[in-house]
């Protein structure tokens, strides 16, 4: 069964020493491309999280704003996959008086980024591979980021990020199904349990569908990543599940999996202290 990861268990990892004041703490805020995610990092620790639709993290009653115009002596690690959002982002720092990091592949991350194009990458999958080093250190990594998208980031010692594989998320899938077809519905519970995988209604086989589907794909691209891995006489790999859908997966995988929800946050934070205990260039 996959093991679900105490913040506090983090400490010794990812304790920041870097943060602009002892109260302010570092906020890290991850841009998705349905919600931005955020959370105080102090000391190790991240507290206060927030879930915003990306689309409005400037609007005048955001949340966002509010933290920020009531954080002095923060500063913020941030890492984005909307570029239309990231302007928003930076005009709110500037306003609030508060400096902004921004996490690329240019910033150290733990490990070397060997892919052959890293501009290309996501900066939340840059981010989960900066928290997959600091909780797994030296070791083969997949990260499994299950969210619109899903993702799997492959980190190994020797070559550090080499790459992934992207696939739908369950929401996509059913999305694309009503629209795309004339009498299919749109089916939004994705977190009902199970208990057959004889549907007896239209909307219960789409849910089988995505669920039980979704699970069998998980497991056949990640077999195919541990038997890579194998093929190449590496260690067995440590396997971390994070995003909104990790639920779907969580104890329907054959190999043990560590469960991190903030996986994103927590690797801003390892990036932003590397980053700023770093020598220029390093």
């Amino acid at each position: 069964m996959p093991a679900t990861i105490s913040h506090s268990s983090l400490d010794p990892a990812l304790k920041d020493q870097s943060a602009p004041s002892p109260c302010g703490g570092l906020i890290c805020v991850d841009i998705g491309n349905t919600h931005t995610h955020l959370a105080f990092h102090n000391e190790g620790l991240l507290s206060g999280h927030c879930d915003i639709p990306t689309p409005f993290i400037d609007a005048p009653d955001s949340p966002l704003r509010t933290i920020l115009f009531n954080r002095s002596g923060s500063a913020i690690a941030f890492c984005s996959v909307v570029p239309a959002a990231t302007p928003k982002l930076l005009a709110l720092a500037a306003a609030a008086g508060l400096p902004a990091w921004q996490l690329t592949h240019l910033v150290p991350l733990g490990v070397p980024i060997t892919y052959p194009r890293p501009a290309e990458i996501g900066q939340d999958r840059l981010a989960n591979t900066a928290g997959a080093q600091a909780l797994a250190p030296g070791r083969p990594a997949i990260v499994i980021d299950l969210g619109t998208a899903v993702t799997f980031d492959l980190v190994t010692p020797a070559h550090g990020y080499e790459g992934g594989i992207i696939t739908p998320g369950p929401a996509l899938v059913t999305r694309y199904l009503h629209e795309r077809t004339a009498q299919l519905p749109l089916v939004t519970d994705l977190t009902s349990p199970i208990t057959s995988v004889i549907g007896k209604s239209t909307a219960e086989a789409i849910r089988i569908g995505a669920i039980v589907g979704f699970t069998g794909l998980i497991q056949a691209l990640l077999d195919a990543a541990l038997a890579e891995f194998e093929n190449r006489g590496l260690p067995p790999a440590e396997i971390f599940l994070s995003g909104g859908a990790a639920e779907f997966v969580h104890g329907r995988l054959r190999q043990p999996a560590r469960v991190v929800p903030d996986l994103a946050l927590l690797g801003l934070a390892a990036a932003y202290r590397l980053s700023h205990s770093s020598p220029p260039n390093a």
